[in-house]
């Protein structure tokens, strides 16, 4: 009989272990996917293009309802976990339906953040985290409403991006003294800030929010320095921290994330952990591909196989207001590391890498991210550029054949 593997999450990582799984040892569980949005399972990357109106939401979809059938999953939509019990390996869900389970996966993801501000209760103030907000934030920005997005990070810029495109008056709030500085310079930031106001977005940095204003409804942000900006909707897109409420109340061990080890597994064995609710090493990960990285080696695991996560290298690529950008290991030049730049600000492309002995440890790309994945490989292998150092800022294309 098949042992019964329950999924809690219904998202990008969820769907990621059942793909594997389904590769390796087909048969060998019986899955339950348990999702608290009453849809099947969606692309998040995809949520700021289908507020800017560029795709609908059939795009979105990670995988048809054929698709999960065909593999005997059976599917729970709209019916959150509400506990689990870990004495009789069950999970209990919002409707009071009970299942058993062999192994359990924790695969539920973050929760927007949304500091106390004053008047943060107030109607039009809202998050970006899924498809019921990019459907309030459509509402505003058609009709060419005033919107003020708080956060200079990748959710702030896709927010501000998608909304500028679908008609909205956009102003840009951050704290600090440039966009997204966790994964650029202050060169390639001020070029992403130049290529936003391009599109009509007003960025202000060292923008810090006192609250909110308004009456019945929102009318406006208040700053530190006592500047009002005016507002029909207020977008807080500052980032999100990682859901453990289900594994601290089930006494599972919690710091930032649930804690797992190379395994994937929490402190009890039989409970396991992926995505951006896991901590591993005391590193919590954003971003999509260590949730796929982390899928791989669990599939694997459960497969009867051995396989162990050392961790992940972070890495962005995407596309933030249209504008390419790319960004991998040590983006600042520290003590021993050499740097070379390639930019050419009239067509707004901006290429750094930086060096260590002769190694790739970082690069940034802005513009142009062409190479991006050639970099990547270069930054993990850690392997001699000598050969290829003077070609380097031009592309795996001029480096292949020196390289050999």
């Amino acid at each position: 009989m098949a042992e019964p593997l329950v999924i809690v999450g219904k998202g990008m990582a969820a769907t990621r272990l059942v793909d594997e799984l389904s590769q390796r040892a087909l048969g060998r569980y019986s899955i339950a996917v348990i999702g608290a949005e009453p849809r099947l399972a969606y692309n998040r990357v995809l949520l700021s293009p289908l507020l800017a109106g560029e795709i609908g939401e059939p795009e979105i979809e990670l995988k048809p309802a054929t698709w999960w059938q065909a593999r005997g999953v059976s599917m729970l939509y709209g019916k959150p976990v509400t506990g689990i019990d870990r004495a009789a390996k069950s999970v209990t869900l919002a409707d009071g339906l009970t299942l058993p389970y062999g192994k359990l996966v924790l695969a539920t993801g973050s929760k927007p953040l949304r500091p106390p501000f004053p008047g943060g209760d107030l109607p039009g103030v809202a998050t970006f985290r899924d498809t019921a907000d990019v459907g309030l934030m459509r509402t505003y920005a058609e009709r060419g409403a005033r919107i003020v997005v708080i956060g200079g990070g990748l959710l702030g810029l896709e927010a501000a991006y998608g909304l500028a495109r679908a008609g909205g008056q956009v102003t840009l709030l951050h704290l600090v003294d440039r966009l997204m500085e966790r994964q650029l310079d202050a060169e390639g930031a001020g070029l992403l800030a130049a290529a936003m106001a391009q599109r009509g977005i007003a960025v202000r940095l060292n923008a810090s929010t006192k609250g909110f204003v308004g009456k019945d409804k929102v009318e406006a942000v208040e700053l530190a320095d006592g500047t009002l900006i005016p507002a029909d909707l207020v977008v807080i897109a500052i980032g999100v921290r990682p859901n453990i409420d289900l594994a601290a109340a089930a006494g599972l061990k919690s710091n930032r994330g649930i804690v797992v080890d190379d395994h994937l597994a929490s402190e009890d064995p039989t409970i396991f952990a992926i995505g951006e609710c896991a901590e591993h090493r005391g590193q919590v990960y954003g971003l999509v591909e260590p949730a796929y990285e982390q899928a791989r080696v669990l599939a694997t695991r459960l497969a009867g196989r051995e396989a162990s996560y050392p961790g992940s290298l972070l890495s962005t690529n995407l596309k933030v207001s249209g504008v390419g950008v790319f960004s991998a290991g040590e983006f600042e030049v520290g003590e021993g590391a050499q740097v070379m730049v390639l930019r050419d600000p009239g067509a707004g492309i901006y290429r750094k890498f930086v060096l260590r002995e002769g190694r790739l440890a970082g690069c940034v790309l802005v513009g142009d991210t062409t190479g991006a994945l050639f970099y990547l490989g270069l930054i993990r292998s850690q392997q001699d550029i000598s050969p290829i150092r003077a070609d380097l800022p031009f592309g795996e294309a001029y480096c292949t054949p020196r390289a050999a």
